[in-house]
């Protein structure tokens, strides 16, 4: 089974437990049934934002997809890290905490000089904590903007819109701590 086709059978799977049609979760997310069923297929591959939608509407975190089997370990060894990139992005995350199954998620990412985690600010429940571990981000949060250097932190109710920007010359590297877990 291909990624794709991975991806597609835990939608499908999660949209069928819902007792949701595929209109009913395509006209949730903005998509055509079309679309969402070749998703669903493996057909297609859903961009991140898409997937974002997805997720926010069945109501599960973007892991819950992307991720094989959750662990229950309190301990997760580094080279144990689920790690996720997103084809065609310049973004990886790792999962720091063992799963999403708990108050809070943490996630280390890296993200190539120049891009950004996403086209457009994003708002989910809860409220976040990023802190800079190498390079430079410039932060949007709602209106304001920051420009955060290695041993910066922010701290933010994510409810406000908001993006990460790489810009500095070399990988941006950061750690975020989310509660809710919503990822």
């Amino acid at each position: 089974m291909t990624e794709n086709e991975r991806l597609g059978a835990k939608i499908r799977k999660m949209r069928l437990s819902q007792s949701l049609s595929l209109a009913k979760l395509a006209d949730k997310i903005g998509k055509t049934s079309s679309y969402l069923s070749q998703v669903e297929r493996g057909l297609a591959e859903p961009s991140i934002t898409a997937l974002r939608e997805i997720a926010k509407a069945l109501e599960v975190p973007i892991f819950f997809f992307l991720v094989e089997n959750e662990s229950h370990n309190a301990v997760v060894r580094k080279e144990e890290r689920k790690v996720l990139k997103f084809p065609g992005s310049h973004l990886t995350f790792e999962l720091i905490s063992p799963d999403l199954k708990h108050e809070m998620e943490i996630i280390q990412a890296r993200l190539e000089p120049g891009a950004a985690t996403l086209d457009t600010p994003l708002s989910h429940n809860g409220e976040e904590c990023t802190l800079v571990l190498e390079g430079k981000m410039r932060m949007e949060i709602g209106e304001e903007v920051y420009v955060l250097d290695p041993g910066d932190s922010v701290y933010y109710k994510a409810s406000i819109p908001h993006k990460l920007i790489s810009i500095g010359d070399t990988d941006l590297i950061f750690i975020s701590a989310i509660t809710p877990p919503n990822f």
